[in-house]
């Protein structure tokens, strides 16, 4: 089989999964990352504008170049600070930090010790940089420690999201950074479904901990519950420095454009106010989670608005989204290599409405 023709058959396989699709706007969205609604909030859009009216409305080069803005320095220092950590670095997306940076820092003598569900953008950073790749079993901490126990191991990082977004579930960062502390290692936590919804503040899981500064490297998005677009990481100063000036997805990317980090500046200062949203909208996840659980269905997770449903094979996943989007409702229906078994994907947003969860089930028990 030639090349070409792999590529026809995989399109095939996915045909029913993976399609560019634009459904009418009436349509009630449990696929969408914008868990605050930000991204439709009317003084976040003006702050982007002004944003925009002052720098224009693309960036024009790289930050090294032409696009470092005023702006991108005023918001690094206001990450740094509410994440409680020495410096941060703004980069274009979740994807291309978790990528860059992982593979920046490390190389064929580092060791990453991986949560086996973490990301793909990890897995593609670790797999680019040739470090040695050492998969613990999800949550298992034992099993992260007896790895840490090998011999010969040096310059050892510890990577794992802290809310993962395709499970639904949380990572226990007081281990994980004691574990990182007796170690010697690095610990990287991606927070990209954490920041917005968790946290002092809503500024992610980690600010309730004493996290040591020097060796922990914390990743979160712009583009979910801030509703913007864009990434961070947030770090030492020698991080940032190394990233800076060895991180080729940050050296070769254009920067974002002012408009979004003037959104996502905007959103990021209102989250402390929005702490009786953050508190609705997950006690509206949790009561969809116990009444799913009444009607036999497998969900996966706890204590966060991401809800998985596992089924046994794709079918039963085309079946019931066909059915969503015939009643006006729109899901996410994933499977491999995105996640381990075949599932729907809901996602609570602060938005929804009883209503709107009661049109949901419906689609689930009849």
């Amino acid at each position: 089989m030639d090349l070409l023709e792999q590529y026809k058959t995989l399109i095939t396989e996915q045909k029913n999964i993976r399609n560019l699709l634009n459904y009418p706007d009436e349509f009630i969205d449990f696929s969408s990352n914008d868990y605050l609604g930000l991204s439709k909030n009317n003084t976040v859009i003006d702050a982007g504008c002004k944003a925009a009216m002052w720098y224009g409305a693309g960036s024009t080069g790289s930050r090294l170049l032409s696009g470092n803005k005023q702006i991108f320095f005023e918001f690094e220092i206001i990450i740094a600070k509410d994440k409680k950590m020495e410096s941060a670095l703004i980069f274009n997306s979740g994807f291309q930090a978790n990528s860059g940076i992982l593979e920046c820092l490390s190389d064929k003598s580092t060791t990453i010790i991986f949560d086996k569900l973490n990301h793909a953008s990890m897995y593609q950073g670790i797999f680019a940089s040739g470090a040695n790749l050492l998969r613990f079993n999800h949550l298992d901490y034992d099993h992260l420690e007896s790895l840490l126990k090998k011999e010969n191991l040096k310059n050892i990082i510890i990577a794992s999201e802290t809310v993962f977004g395709m499970d639904g579930d949380i990572a226990n960062i007081s281990i994980l950074s004691d574990l990182s502390n007796r170690y010697g290692t690095i610990l990287y936590l991606d927070e990209a479904h954490a920041t917005g919804l968790y946290g002092e503040n809503g500024y992610g899981l980690s600010t309730h901990h004493m996290l040591n500064p020097e060796t922990t490297i914390i990743m979160g998005t712009l583009s979910k519950a801030i509703g913007s677009s864009g990434a961070y990481v947030a770090c030492s100063q020698l991080i940032k420095d190394y990233l800076v000036k060895n991180c080729k997805s940050f050296i070769y990317s254009t920067a974002l454009s002012p408009f979004c980090i003037g959104a996502a500046m905007y959103a990021w200062n209102l989250l402390p106010s929005l702490s009786e949203v953050r508190k609705k909208l997950l006690n509206t996840s949790q009561n969809l989670r116990n009444q799913l659980k009444y009607f036999d269905l497998e969900i996966k997770g706890e204590g966060t608005n991401i809800i998985p449903i596992i089924y046994k094979n794709v079918e039963e996943i085309i079946k019931i989204k066909e059915k969503c989007i015939q009643n006006g409702i729109i899901i996410s229906g994933v499977t491999k290599p995105t996640s381990p078994t075949p599932r729907i994907r809901i996602a609570i947003c602060a938005h929804h409405s009883f209503e709107d969860i009661q049109k949901l089930l419906q689609n689930f028990t009849q």
